[in-house]
């Protein structure tokens, strides 16, 4: 759950504080100029052009008259007398000393010469191309393009991030309301003030030394990881990891396994490749995997701490199996630590790769979840015969994270305030889960089951006989509330009937119908939660459920997810 603004109980981020009027500190590039033209005409025709076409846009800072003299070896007055004539027609605006200005409002005419046919698209249209485009996606879909490697032409129909919105019970994303900026701020502006000449060159393509100790201080210590701090390999988050993965040790053609359901970032990743994704399904222990899934695999993609979407925490037996087929079929295992850090019961479960004596396991995660999505900065831990081609790697694709933000994030983890925030979020999702768990069998029942969870930042919620998780993810959507079809996880594309929610709004989550997000505020706000959005407890939309589900959440007989969708 999210504490949220005012404005609107189940809206978590506010991106509607006012912007600062833009500046242009950059020489301005303008069009030839023809030698028949008079240069003050020049300078006219020049400008309006630029603001027509947009780009200078408005409100943004015209260059000063001094300054345009001087770059164009021109006279001031000339410059002047340009101005002047943008300003008569409404073009520009300001003042004798507060610097001109590209006007908020062109004139109506021009504006519908110079912008005919442009115009923003909408969040909800954004949210139906980027759909729409999964689809494409998943269906193997390819729009022509002229010159695309085949490569590019399968990774262009990887739908794009819509972060523009933002709902009630928002999948994957932290309480962003409850970080502490104020002391990151500070973090930061320390770093800056203090930067050595050798932390603004570079570091080195592995990552931020000091950074990477102190990971391998916090994984051996919280996920029982074994490592060295030679192993650790900074990233810009798993996806990341992922690609870099691929590009090492699969070629097209070449097969490898995954989870069904499982996460679409992932077999994007795998079929941009070119790869031959052999989908294992799930059952209430984690992946089942036996020696023919497995046989002429390179890479077992795997999320054993949190299941995603799904939830289930991998039980010990089925990880020392998994360990056993990979070792026998020579393949590599990636271990997707995903939202292992929020555990709510039960006992923690070591990382695969503590586990692991023959070296099969690459290990990644990410701070996104734990701090904040645009903070864009993972790890890996890699086999120690692997850390000279991962440094290579690291070096042609993006020479290496930002050194600073490195940095700041190494002094918040050295100082322990990463491990003081992890604390108290604990504790803050906990309570949001409970809020959710006690209210949504009152208000929810014949709809909506929802799963306890073990972990995690969202759970799954199985939907009633006959209720499609799409159909109800719209609905919910309609009313503020996102959730995420679980058939959308879903390789066969088959299951209907569950929906992902989260403990913070995020993607859509199908609800029952469009009445369980009303009675779901009616609740909350009787309850006093009139601003809480709960992120990371709803379910994910894939067969018969509405949300992820949690290691706690078990299925009938021991089914598979994908019989329980079934027999559903």
């Amino acid at each position: 759950l999210v504490w949220t603004t005012d404005k609107d109980p189940f809206c978590d981020i506010d991106c509607t504080t006012s912007m600062p009027k833009r500046v242009t500190a950059f020489e301005l590039m303008l069009s030839a100029r023809d030698p028949k033209t008079p240069a003050y005409r020049w300078i006219y025709g020049a400008l309006r052009t630029e603001i027509l076409e947009g780009r200078l846009r408005p409100g943004s800072r015209l260059p000063s008259s001094r300054d345009l003299a001087l770059q164009y070896r021109l006279s001031r007055g000339t410059i002047v007398t340009a101005f002047e004539q943008l300003k008569s027609e409404g073009y520009i605006e300001g003042t004798i000393g507060s610097g001109s200005y590209v006007s908020k409002v062109v004139p109506e005419q021009l504006l519908q010469v110079g912008t005919a046919g442009v115009a923003t698209p909408s969040a909800s249209q954004a949210r139906q191309r980027s759909t729409a485009q999964l689809h494409l996606f998943r269906n193997g879909v390819r729009r022509p393009q002229r010159n695309l490697s085949d490569y590019a032409g399968r990774l262009e129909l990887f739908p794009p991030l819509d972060l523009r919105h933002s709902r009630a019970f928002r999948a994957y994303i932290p309480a962003l309301d409850l970080f502490p900026t104020t002391l990151w701020a500070r973090i930061a502006a320390r770093r800056v003030r203090t930067a050595a000449a050798t932390l603004l060159l570079g570091c080195d393509s592995l990552g931020y030394p000091p950074l990477r100790e102190a990971i391998a201080d916090y994984l051996r210590m919280s996920r029982g990881v074994r490592c060295v701090v030679e192993q650790v390999v900074i990233v810009s988050g798993v996806q990341e990891a992922l690609d870099l993965t691929v590009r090492l040790f699969l070629n097209p053609g070449d097969r490898l396994c995954m989870e069904n359901p499982g996460y679409v970032g992932a077999s994007c990743v795998f079929e941009a490749i070119g790869a031959k994704v052999v989908s294992a399904p799930v059952d209430d222990e984690g992946i089942v995997l036996d020696n023919r899934s497995v046989r002429g695999a390179r890479l077992i993609y795997v999320t054993p701490g949190h299941q995603f979407p799904l939830g289930i925490t991998m039980s010990l037996a089925r990880r020392l199996h998994l360990l056993e087929l990979a070792e026998k079929s020579d393949a590599l295992i990636f271990e997707d630590d995903y939202d292992s850090e929020y555990r709510y019961s039960g006992h923690p479960m070591p990382a695969l790769q503590g586990l692991d004596r023959a070296g099969r396991v690459l290990y990644a995660g990410t701070f996104s979840k734990t701090l904040f999505p645009s903070i864009r900065l993972g790890y890996m831990v890699v086999p120690t015969d692997l850390i000279s081609v991962f440094r290579s790697a690291k070096a042609v694709t993006n020479r290496h994270a930002p050194v600073l933000d490195q940095a700041v994030l190494c002094d918040f983890i050295s100082e322990g305030h990463l491990g003081r925030h992890l604390r108290r979020m604990r504790e803050v999702y906990s309570e949001r889960l409970s809020v959710l768990l006690e209210n949504a069998p009152q208000k929810l029942g014949g709809l909506l089951e929802v799963s306890n969870i073990e972990a995690g930042l969202q759970t799954v919620g199985w939907l009633g006989d006959g209720i499609d998780d799409e159909a109800a993810a719209k609905a919910a959507a309609a009313r503020q509330v996102e959730v995420i079809p679980l058939s959308w996880y879903d390789a066969a594309n088959q299951k209907e009937g569950a929906c992902n929610w989260g403990l913070l709004p995020a993607r859509p989550m199908r609800f029952g119908a469009a009445s369980v997000s009303l009675r779901w505020r009616w609740r909350m706000r009787r309850h006093g939660y009139d601003s809480v959005g709960y992120r990371g407890a709803l379910p994910r939309l894939r067969g018969r459920s509405v949300g992820t589900l949690g290691r706690g959440a078990r299925l009938p007989n021991g089914a598979t997810h994908n019989q329980r969708q079934k027999m559903i």
